[in-house]
This record gives structure tokens, sequence and C-alpha cells, in this order.
């Protein structure tokens, strides 16, 4: 599957995987600053999401053989590799199944554990858009809203709408395959998965998907990790704290 991305600068490669509901435009800032020291960093759309393919088989398994197949399309070695939630998942696994990919890995707010399916309210509420009597993205706030009472959430959200045709809203993300694998997304990762080079935990202290006891679960995966707390964040730690998001990064990579 040939993955969407927005490439931003030259130098060495550093590939970035957005979350469950998100796509490459979510780190287009961040991404830029990171492109500035010299990187170039391919912000990628993983399958379903954003303007990569859609697909009926979703699992950690085929994200990571798309990811390499991006690798090898885009002749990219030696990549430092940051995922966020599920793009943390799918990083770490990549990692750990093609490591001589990867020099340096970033996984922000998610550990290797499982996690339960949380996400159902925010999908009956994507479902809940009738796209027929929709005419402007303040209209879906407004059905979102029902459902999801955050503000930022909802933003986050809806930022897979966009104009199909003159007057028709659509959402980008592969709605109805995402639903039906949604437990896809808190597997865990597999236990024989171990990558032995410099690894990054970033979790938010308002977040509770990197808990104290995930720290002997990371280190039995990840020989090689350590672990950062972002202040003032929650699971979106990067939108919530860029500024020190930046600089944990920035820290490590150098």
């Amino acid at each position: 599957m040939q993955l969407h991305s927005n490439i931003l600068g030259a130098g060495r490669p550093f590939v970035i995987l957005h979350g469950f509901l998100g796509m490459s435009d979510n780190w287009k800032t961040l991404g830029r600053k990171f492109s500035e020291l010299p990187f170039e960093v391919h912000l990628v759309d993983q399958r379903n999401h954003g303007r990569s393919p859609h697909s009926d088989t979703f699992n950690y398994d085929v994200l990571v053989e798309d990811l390499k197949e991006y690798c090898n399309a885009h002749n990219l070695k030696d990549i430092i590799l940051l995922g966020h939630s599920m793009g943390g998942k799918t990083a770490m696994q990549f990692a750990a199944t093609y490591p001589e990919y990867v020099s340096k890995l970033l996984v922000a707010d998610i550990s290797p554990r499982f996690y339960p399916v949380h996400h159902d309210t925010i999908l009956k509420g994507l479902e809940s858009l009738d796209f027929e009597t929709l005419s402007s993205r303040g209209d879906a706030d407004e059905q979102m809203a029902n459902y999801v009472t955050d503000f930022g959430t909802r933003q986050f959200l809806l930022k897979n709408l966009y104009w199909k045709e003159k007057g028709k809203l659509g959402l980008r993300i592969n709605l109805e395959v995402l639903t039906e694998h949604v437990g896809e997304v808190g597997e865990a990762l597999p236990a024989q998965a171990k990558f032995d080079k410099d690894t990054l935990f970033l979790r938010g202290d308002k977040s509770e998907y990197i808990g104290p006891q995930d720290e002997a679960l990371i280190n039995v995966h990840f020989t090689n990790a350590s672990i950062i707390t972002i202040s003032n964040a929650g699971h979106w730690l990067h939108a919530e704290n860029p500024e020190d998001f930046y600089n944990a990064v920035v820290n490590f990579i150098n």
C-alpha cells in the first residue's frame, strides 16, 4: 500500500506517525520545526487515515508492513521514528521487527501493554454525522457535541472533514473499518518484540496512558529506554505543550 505523506526539509530522515483518528496534518507545525534542524521530515498518513488508501484489513502487522514499504519506496535508512498513541504502537512494533531501519525510536504517550476499547463514544459521534444535512463544520461540531463534550477533542476529530464536492462534506477516515476493528488499536506489543537501540518514551503528566506500572514492561521490550514526563499535558502532549515536547525530542536526538 502506497501511503500518503507530507515531506518537509532535507537531511537525515525523521518519520512521524499520528494516532488513531488523526492524520499527518496534526504534526505540520512541529514537523516544520524539526525540518529546520535540518531533518527530512516524513509526516505519514497510516492506512484508513488522512489521504492514504482505505482497506478492509486493519491491524499492527499490516501497519508495520505499510511503513516498511514506505521506507523502501523513499529509500529511507537509519530513520529516527516517532509515533504518538496508535502511531507509537506501530513504531514500537516496526522497530522491533525491522531494527535495521531505525536508529532512534520515540514513543509519545503509549505503553506496550494492552488497552481496552475506549473510543466508543467518539466513534458513535462520528457515525452520527448526517452528511445529507450538514452544510458547515459548525453544523458538524454541534452534532458531535451531543457525544463529545470536550471542544479540543471535537476540533481534533473534525479535522477529518473535507469537501467531497461542492456543498457536500465527508470524512477522510475509513470510519466503517476503523469502528469494526477498533479492538486492534489497544492490542499489546507481541511478547517477543525487543529493540535495544536508544528509545525515548514521552508521557503527559495529566495522562494515564503510561503509569508507574508500565515502566517495568517498557524495559522488558526496550532495553535502552528512558521515560520523561511533559508537564501541563495530557494524551495530546505534542499539541498541549509543544515547546517542552520539541525540546525533549531534540535533546534526545542530539
